[in-house]
């Protein structure tokens, strides 16, 4: 609990992210991220159903029950379907079903006590952080996903909610370090979506009411590191299970379906169906390569999609400093390791990374700025530490001085910043 000498009023910022969670209030004259597991101050926004103590496990714990062999059911990337219809589904607990935005409201509900907890007060508003865009291109998409994180976030709770964009968030938090005016690209590649804005911060103006003429520019895309860890599984894990394997008839190919959805976080439940087993022992008995089949098969029959899921997310973080990493896939079968290297993620990345690219280039035509009018790139979101999506970015703007955020708590710390404006 914070020290009895500073009061925290009840208001908050709560990021909730695709791969982590992060909750700020205001204590005293600063703003500071609430402790949500232990001494940890970031969530992994993930649930583990536990069959055999009937009780849900969240962040670390769920992770941690999943891959001990606990009986249960592993949710993780939850963010990924607001906008979708997916929100509207249900999953399959043992003898019921659950709506997918219950299983969100659970998540939502445990950050809040677990932060009230923290500080020793109950938070009653909220700053809620949101991507620029939930869904590419669909404008009532992107509306019904807020409506359905506004309906989570009461239903957790919280009685007033207003939002605020995750970007313009986390350039609310840089400004709060600098002591001059300057314009920065703001770049936050988070879990499910890659948000940039171009704003003028500084000391005099974060004085101002209303900052609406300082934001230049605002764009996002539904690219994030799980998308980096799918084009990555596909590259190089899915091939060692059947992908793109022949079949006995001339010309066709194993089906791309099972191995997308098993490549990606928020589908992997999906295949955890019994017809989807046979299926793939169908199929297997047509492949010219039917032991690769077979090793899909082990997949799915043991429910190892989301360990496999943990174990080129592992990679992609180690590519990021090293250039070659063995993704051991020894669960699968004994000796098994999938070769990755730095080249081959950059490669396989190639498109998403060209496409952020092109989205800076369209933020500086918005914001009427040329290249060498940006002063800083401020980089958050853990994304933003493999080396071929940060020089991408860096390379529009290549005069710019590059500022490493806090790559999982700036955005949480900037809406707190913007809820003690708006409530405070």
């Amino acid at each position: 609990m914070l020290s009895g000498d500073l009061r925290v009023p009840d208001f908050c910022g709560l990021d909730f992210g695709t791969s982590n969670s992060t909750l700020a209030v205001q204590a005293g004259n600063s703003t500071r991220l609430m402790p949500l597991e232990g001494d940890d101050l970031t969530l992994p926004s993930a649930i583990f159903f536990d069959f055999e103590a009937h009780q849900p496990r969240f962040g670390r714990a769920a992770v941690q029950a999943y891959v001990a062999g606990t009986e249960g059911r592993l949710m993780r990337s939850l963010k990924s379907v607001l906008g979708t219809s997916l929100i509207n589904e249900d999953t399959q607990l043992q003898t019921r079903r659950i709506p997918l935005h219950s299983v969100i409201e659970m998540v939502v509900r445990h950050i809040k006590a677990t932060a009230e907890a923290a500080c020793g007060r109950e938070l009653t508003r909220v700053v809620h952080g949101r991507p620029v865009h939930f869904v590419d291109g669909d404008d009532e998409a992107d509306q019904r996903a807020e409506d359905s994180l506004l309906g989570i976030a009461r239903a957790a709770g919280f009685k007033d909610v207003a939002f605020q964009f995750e970007p313009i968030a986390a350039a609310l938090h840089y400004e709060s370090q600098i002591e001059r005016e300057e314009v920065a690209l703001i770049a936050d590649i988070g879990g499910g979506t890659s948000d940039f804005s171009i704003v003028r911060i500084g000391p005099d103006r974060a004085r101002r009411a209303d900052r609406l003429d300082d934001i230049l520019a605002n764009d996002g895309l539904r690219i994030g590191g799980t998308d980096i860890d799918r084009l990555l599984s596909m590259e190089t894990v899915m091939p060692h299970l059947g992908f793109r394997s022949p079949l006995a008839t001339k010309g066709l190919l194993t089906p791309n379906q099972w191995y997308v959805d098993l490549a990606t976080w928020a589908k992997i439940n999906l295949l955890y169906h019994p017809a989807v087993l046979a299926e793939v022992r169908r199929t297997a008995r047509q492949a010219v390569h039917p032991r690769l089949l077979e090793r899909l098969a082990t997949v799915l029959e043991h429910q190892l999609g989301h360990a496999l899921a943990m174990k080129v997310e592992e990679a992609k973080i180690a590519l990021s400093s090293a250039r070659t990493f063995d993704i051991d896939l020894s669960m699968v079968e004994p000796g098994l390791e999938a070769p990755a290297t730095r080249v081959r993620l950059a490669e396989a990345i190639a498109d998403p990374v060209n496409r952020l690219a092109a989205m800076v280039q369209g933020c500086l035509v918005q914001a009427g700025l040329k290249p060498n009018q940006v002063d800083a790139v401020f980089l958050t979101g853990g994304s933003t530490l493999l080396p071929a999506v940060r020089d991408a970015i860096c390379a529009e703007v290549p005069e710019a001085r590059v500022v490493e955020g806090d790559k999982f708590g700036a955005v949480g710390l900037g809406l707190a910043l913007d809820a003690a404006r708006k409530f405070g």
